[in-house]
């Protein structure tokens, strides 16, 4: 079983993979909510995806609206990575 801090230095590897430069200069990296979820490795990485997402959050890794990111509904909610 992996700790919570290293599925959230995962998630921020998979983030740079699967997102792209902020537009608007904010952040390292941005990636659509749906792409995460609909991604094979992170479908194999992530038991709980929520879950680190919402502890990523509260470290101020990343962001996205929401306290919670459902699949489907929240398919096109951007999850900015904020640091490296």
């Amino acid at each position: 079983m992996v700790n919570i801090d290293e599925e959230v230095e995962l998630l921020k590897v998979e983030i740079k993979r699967l997102g792209e430069k902020p537009a608007d200069g904010k952040g390292v990296a941005v990636v659509k909510f749906g792409k995460i979820v609909k991604d094979d490795r992170c479908s194999n990485i992530f038991e709980a995806l929520n879950g680190t997402l919402r502890a990523a959050k509260r470290k101020g890794i990343v962001t996205f609206e929401g306290q919670m990111l459902l699949q489907g509904a929240h398919d096109d909610v951007d999850v900015i990575l904020l640091q490296e």
